[in-house]
């Protein structure tokens, strides 16, 4: 059985950072992307970033490149997600997501059904 378990939210001021945490059971992570998600209230779930099984250079939506880090310790099994320069606007509640397809190189997992496997969140609150 596949489990994900966030961590790390909270509530932070703007222009604070915080560093969430996946940790996976049931998977090898070194074998999967790995993916970060965001659904703001009233809003639908949006991709944030992810990170390839292949190694390649992790990817972002637009709104929060430069702000946010994405890695991984395939050792704990564990995928991060630092975020910088919070803004109001990022408060969500953040889910990680696993996709266990293998694709080729340069392709982008950023839309929800391409994810197998999914944690119940972690809520983030950006005060102004």
């Amino acid at each position: 059985q596949v489990q994900l378990v966030e961590s790390g939210g909270g509530l932070v001021q703007a222009g604070g950072s915080l560093r969430l945490s996946c940790a996976v059971s049931g998977r090898t992570l070194s074998r999967c992307t790995m993916g970060w998600f965001r659904q703001a209230p009233g809003k639908e779930r949006e991709f944030v970033a992810a990170s390839s099984r292949s190694g390649g250079s992790p990817y972002y939506t637009d709104s929060v490149k430069g702000r946010f880090n994405i890695s991984r310790d395939n050792a704990k099994n564990t995928v991060y997600l630092q975020m910088n320069s919070l803004k109001p606007e990022d408060t969500a509640v953040y889910y990680c997501a696993v996709d266990t397809a293998v694709y080729g190189g340069g392709y982008r997992a950023e839309r929800e059904p391409e994810y197998d496997y999914w944690g119940l969140g972690t809520q983030v609150t950006v005060s102004s």
